[in-house]
């Protein structure tokens, strides 16, 4: 008899076998997709800290166009692997205290691009490393580890030396030192513009990184009835020129990128915001030619 309840026991084994992988399996799935809701659900709260009407998308998916979102302290980053170029920077700057900025940090490289640029890829070529979340107002507003993350290389993209260093910069300047005190909250996105044909540009190149025509940056009070302004600024400057000579409407930079820059804006209220360049309630006048900082 305890043979044959023996043979019983063995015929049932592999039935209670798959039962029990099954129950584990069923109960690490729960856990996988619980964590992952919540994963989700913080990231999207921490997209939304940092943009305003959703991160950017593009208008027509093509591989020109698509992009990863890297995420860091007080900014994000619509990362392009085709274009080795951040397509677009997100962040929000509002009013501090006591505005105060830390060393600038050593440059980085970011392993989270699918090609690693190396601090030294723009040696010799004749393009500055340019930040598009700036060094110094990220570092007020964001802090010191968001400061050492405006350094990684998939926050940088070629520029020549007089839009970098000065017409670029008293850009940056104009936004933390009088806009952001001025409305007390600003969105600001920034990124490269590139030619029209992807074949004109394709060897154009700093290493792997394509060089971009221009530079766009969007400005935004985000507040029931929003203020925009939105410039593009080409490589071939002097640096001295004035900055509202480079004021665009948000329609066309959008057309030169082939980004939707606010995607959750109502058609009707986009087409106020972005179809026109209204200058007025910014004082443009008061700092459209201030010089920079370290000139």
């Amino acid at each position: 008899m305890a043979t044959t309840r023996s043979r019983a026991i063995r015929r049932r084994s592999p039935l209670s076998h798959w039962r029990r992988r099954s129950k584990h399996f069923g109960i690490t799935l729960v856990f996988v997709l619980v964590g992952s809701g919540l994963w989700y659900t913080q990231e999207q709260e921490y997209r939304d800290q940092l943009s305003w009407m959703g991160v950017p998308t593009w208008e027509s998916l093509t591989p020109l166009t698509v992009h990863r979102v890297l995420r860091n302290d007080g900014f994000l980053v619509g990362w392009s692997d085709v274009r080795v170029n951040p397509l677009w920077v997100s962040y929000l700057l509002h009013e501090v205290e006591d505005p105060s900025a830390g060393p600038r940090p050593d440059f980085r490289r970011d392993w989270r691009t699918l090609w690693p640029i190396a601090v030294d890829s723009y040696f010799g070529s004749g393009y500055d490393r340019g930040h598009l979340a700036p060094n110094y107002a990220i570092a007020v507003v964001h802090g010191r580890d968001a400061q050492h993350q405006s350094f990684l290389m998939s926050n940088i993209s070629p520029q020549r030396p007089d839009l970098n260093r000065r017409l670029w910069q008293r850009l940056e300047e104009v936004v933390i030192d009088h806009f952001v005190p001025r409305f007390g909250v600003v969105q600001v996105i920034t990124g490269p513009v590139f030619p029209e044909r992807f074949m004109d540009n394709v060897f154009n190149r700093v290493g792997l990184v394509e060089i971009p025509e221009a530079f766009y940056k969007i400005i935004v009070v985000p507040t029931e009835e929003p203020m925009a302004l939105a410039f593009i600024m080409p490589q071939e400057v002097r640096g001295d020129e004035p900055l509202d000579d480079y004021l665009v409407s948000i329609d066309e930079v959008e057309a030169r990128t082939g980004l939707n820059f606010f995607p959750r804006l109502p058609d009707e209220a986009a087409s106020i915001l972005e179809g026109e360049v209204v200058a007025e309630g910014w004082a443009l006048d008061e700092v459209t030619r201030l010089p920079g900082r370290f000139q």
